[in-house]
């Protein structure tokens, strides 16, 4: 990613749930991926970017649903800025709600279905406050089962023919938790959990969006942004997190967020954001469904 002006940004909503507001001109960022589901609305502008081989567009008041572990990438569809809410969620929050279903997939990546609207809306209308732990698991409910509603019997891992062993992947993930600083090997996740290593690796994919060793170098980026944002140098907190040196920790970063640390932590800005009001108007009136965009319903 390449910032020619100051006026690119990013601003973090309260609470510990990634929400962010962004406002780019020209290329936003490269491609990338990570694994979390990054939901959100078009504010301003044209918000573009290719995704599963394809250039997809979002207009003000539609959805962009990003699955898991796919490549995208950002930037303006026209001459003019586009700004855009989003909120990040792991697929660990939804298999709470899904409890061993492979993750829904929306394929097009951009919606204006008013059933999402009306789950996502209220995770995005008021940064000024964090969010209720009790409004976000209702909202996480709603959102996994109208996904769910969606997608029908689609899903990300179209090849898994039989139901992913989520109390084996769980376990794994959990134990991957514990272990950040020292790290955990396949062969001890097989051990621990008691289920073949490579179903295990197939199912943690199928529930969680990436592989068990992925899932374990994204927690470290997260512990390391953490740090960034704190006020810790990019080299501490490379250390910190278990990089073994910047240059590492800067390469997995850009593959992870489409942009180096030092640019990233650049575009941060602490103003305070406005309330529910930016959002309101977006928020469907009816039952009837408004025009879809490359979505696969």
């Amino acid at each position: 990613m390449y910032y020619e002006s100051s006026t690119n940004w990013m601003r973090a909503g309260a609470g510990d749930i990634e929400r962010f507001e962004a406002s780019f001109s020209n290329v936003a960022f490269a491609p990338h991926r990570h694994d979390t589901y990054t939901i959100g609305v078009t504010l301003q502008g044209v918000q573009s970017f290719d995704y599963r081989g394809a250039a997809r567009s979002s207009l003000p008041g539609n959805l962009v649903i990003l699955h898991p572990d796919e490549v995208h990438d950002g930037r303006a569809g026209t001459d003019e800025r586009f700004r855009y809410r989003t909120i990040c969620i792991e697929p660990a929050s939804l298999q709470d709600v899904l409890q061993g279903a492979p993750l829904p997939f929306i394929e097009g990546g951009v919606s204006s279905d008013p059933r999402l609207l009306r789950a996502v809306l209220p995770l995005l209308e008021d940064f000024s406050r964090a969010l209720d732990p009790l409004d976000y698991q209702d909202a996480l409910y709603d959102l996994a089962t109208i996904l769910s509603a969606i997608c029908g019997d689609r899903s990300s891992n179209r090849a898994t023919s039989c139901r992913a062993n989520y109390a084996a992947a769980e376990a794994a993930r959990q134990l991957i938790h514990e272990h950040l600083d020292d790290g955990v090997t396949l062969d001890e996740l097989e051990t621990a959990t008691g289920h073949n290593r490579w179903e295990l690796s197939r199912d943690f994919r199928a529930l969680y969006g990436t592989s068990p060793h992925r899932y374990l170098t994204l927690r470290r980026l997260d512990r390391a942004r953490a740090m960034i944002r704190e006020g810790h140098c990019l080299a501490d907190s490379a250390y910190a997190s278990g990089f073994a040196d910047q240059s590492h920790f800067t390469r997995h970063f850009k593959k992870t967020w489409g942009l180096t640390p030092k640019k990233w932590a650049g575009t941060l800005k602490d103003e305070a954001l406005d309330g529910p009001s930016r959002l309101a108007a977006l928020a469907p009136q009816d039952e009837d469904c408004v025009q879809v965009q490359g979505t696969s319903p």
